[in-house]
């Protein structure tokens, strides 16, 4: 991800869809508690990993990101909330983690699989679970099967992008048993939205803000770009959001 991206989602409570409720429901699903091993895959600043901890109080809980403001910013936000012993943040490569095989009993990972994709995401980190654990990821799917051009237009930069028997079939090319899975709610999407909404507004710059130099001018153009695709993403799925959506699976290797 380039800097222009972290410039605009600095400071977000959510990096994309999720909700407190959402990581219950999706836990919950794994049938796992107690004294595990969580290995959170793509942290940001750390809310899910937040959840999981006040979730299963026995647990301990690794974050792992490859932008250090992010895992600045989650260890900030646990210690915050009292769970700061329980919890470490590694700054690493989603696709190069630095850990033993047979160190979690639980990887969960929401918003980030498609970096890597569903089949590779697995391939590499299936080594890391002990006997009897799971992998819970979101991924974003198409909910219809003819979605509106608009939206199709938002995702375009994500051609891998299937339904939910598309992720199935890729999860099964693994070997991996898919245990179970969830649809986001809205509300994991106003979640994310709002904030960025917020953060946008601050970001603009006045209309008529003259600029001081063919440099600022062209890093002015770039942000106004940026900002608009945001705004544009946020209204689509505001008016068509029936059409895709992220959904949970939670699989056993």
């Amino acid at each position: 991800m380039d800097a222009l991206f972290f410039t605009l989602h600095s400071g977000l409570p959510h990096e994309g869809p999720g909700s407190r409720e959402d990581t219950l429901r999706a836990l919950a699903l794994t049938g796992l508690s107690g004294r595990l091993a969580v290995l959170d895959i793509g942290c940001g600043p750390g809310p899910s990993s937040l959840v999981l901890l006040e979730a299963l109080p026995e647990a301990r809980v690794t974050g792992v990101d490859d932008h250090a403001p992010f895992i600045e910013a989650a260890r900030a936000r646990v210690a915050a909330a009292g769970h700061g012993p329980r919890f470490a943040a590694v700054e690493a490569d989603m696709a190069a983690l630095p850990f033993e095989a047979g160190s979690f009993d639980l990887l969960w990972c929401e918003g980030a699989v498609y970096i890597m994709g569903v089949e590779r995401a697995l391939g590499l980190w299936r080594p890391l679970l002990r006997p009897g654990g799971r992998i819970a990821f979101t991924e974003a799917v198409w909910l219809v099967s003819a979605p509106h051009p608009e939206a199709q237009a938002v995702w375009a930069e994500y051609p891998e992008m299937t339904d939910v028997d598309g992720v199935s079939g890729r999860i099964a090319a693994t070997g991996a048993r898919q245990l179970g899975r969830l649809t986001l709610q809205p509300r994991a999407w106003e979640a994310y939205y709002a904030p960025l909404e917020a953060r946008l507004d601050a970001l603009a710059p006045p209309a008529d803000a003259p600029a001081d130099g063919a440099a600022d001018g062209a890093a002015d153009a770039t942000l106004a770009r940026a900002i608009a695709a945001h705004r544009t993403e946020i209204a689509v799925w505001r008016a068509h959001g029936d059409s895709f959506g992220y959904v949970v699976f939670v699989v056993a290797p």
